[in-house]
């Protein structure tokens, strides 16, 4: 697994080894970012995941989320890169509900998960 994630990230800093049920991660700074690399058991590589503002989205999903959760707060969002292609959750809640919505770039998100607030 640190050999796969030496070959692929070259100039990171702050490496952090976790381990999980089924994977590795790996906790860094690259390009000034804070990353989290995954990787199987047997050292396969899984995905980057990094956390993100809704002003780094596409304009697009920006525009999206003014437009389609005006009654909704942002507390939540990440970006997913892996094999394929980039996908982007974003956690959005009010009073009532927390709903997870997904997008792969393009202008819409959809519903990931919606659950009501005890």
């Amino acid at each position: 697994v640190i050999k796969a994630f030496n070959t692929e990230f070259v100039s990171v800093n702050d490496v952090t080894w976790t381990t999980g049920n089924d994977f590795y991660k790996a906790s860094f700074t690259y390009n000034s970012k804070h990353v989290f690399a995954y990787y199987s058991l047997d050292g396969k590589f899984m995905g980057l995941t990094r956390l993100m503002a809704t002003s780094e989205l596409p304009m697009m999903l920006q525009t999206s989320i003014k437009k389609n959760y005006t009654d909704m707060w942002v507390t939540d969002l990440f970006e997913l890169a892996n094999a394929e292609g980039t996908t982007y959750y974003l956690t959005v809640e009010n009073a009532d509900n927390i709903m997870i919505v997904k997008s792969s770039g393009g202008s819409d998100w959809i519903t990931f998960k919606k659950t009501k607030k005890q």
